[in-house]
């Protein structure tokens, strides 16, 4: 990897004022309704964002009361050069979030792309750029369908790589897979179909494929902030950490128990502002 001559990244977080689990739209929230400890989730939030600041510039987003999941970021929209794709929320919770977050990216200066009331779509959730290739792995099954890829394609000017996600627990793709700079990716294999894993393979190397084992992927260790060589993340065990720094990539450990009750960690949190076309 390229540790010279770098450009500074910008990174979008909302604090979590309002912060809460307080309904159940994916499996890890089902039972933490009213379990969560608010001041350590502004601890642990704190801590990820000045750990991230170090390596990136940081872009706040003011939260809102009643909208718990905005501290989300990853879920507001899409960005790619000077274009965004705000998200339409498959679950009806987090539909009032929509044109906060619409009016935030003209606001800030991108040219938006509205898509249509039928078809959900979950931002960067769903749609990441590969550090590798001029392309974007973009997924369904849970909460994006597949209906928005051809308009992804279409707006981004961008070839879309649709992948199939299988497994409820990881419900975006960000949450099993995670592209890595110098073309690197880490994922967790059984989180997608066949087909989809044959399109990975035939994309990535195998020796630039870090693949996770379930104890890994269930700690989220693949919704991670990949910046440089850095990553940020809540846990990964010493295998992987072992392999990921063979690699030449630096782990950063950050606590975050509190943002997987609601189904998100260190990735979840962030949006990459800066984000190259081509």
């Amino acid at each position: 990897m390229n540790r010279h001559a770098r450009s500074r990244h910008r990174i979008l977080m909302c604090p979590p004022d309002f912060f809460s689990v307080d309904h159940a739209i994916n499996p890890w929230m089902a039972g933490n309704e009213g379990k969560l400890d608010q001041r350590l989730a502004m601890e642990q939030w704190t801590r990820l964002r000045d750990a991230v600041a170090q390596v990136a510039d940081i872009e706040l987003m003011d939260p809102l009361p009643d909208l718990p999941d905005l501290v989300f970021t990853a879920n507001a929209g899409v960005v790619y050069g000077n274009k965004a794709v705000p998200s339409h929320f498959m679950p009806k919770e987090r539909r009032p979030e929509e044109p906060y977050l619409e009016q935030w990216f003209i606001d800030h200066g991108f040219e938006v792309y509205g898509l249509p009331d039928d078809i959900g779509f979950e931002g960067a959730g769903d749609c990441l750029r590969d550090r590798g290739g001029p392309w974007l792995w973009t997924g369904y099954g849970f909460r994006t369908e597949i209906e928005a890829h051809a308009l992804l394609a279409d707006w981004l000017g961008a070839e879309v790589v649709s992948i199939k996600l299988t497994d409820s627990r990881f419900y975006h793709i960000d949450t099993c897979f995670c592209p890595l700079a110098g073309g690197y990716l880490m994922y967790f294999p059984g989180g997608f179909d066949r087909q989809s894993l044959q399109k990975i393979e035939s994309r990535i190397p195998a020796d630039k494929r870090i693949a996770v084992d379930g104890a890994d992927a269930a700690n989220f260790a693949c919704n991670a902030i990949n910046i440089d060589e850095h990553l940020f993340l809540h846990r990964a065990s010493e295998d992987l950490r072992n392999r990921l720094a063979k690699h030449g990539f630096v782990v950063h450990e950050i606590e975050l128990s509190e943002f997987l009750k609601s189904g998100g960690s260190a990735k979840c949190l962030s949006l990459r502002l800066t984000e190259p076309v081509g």
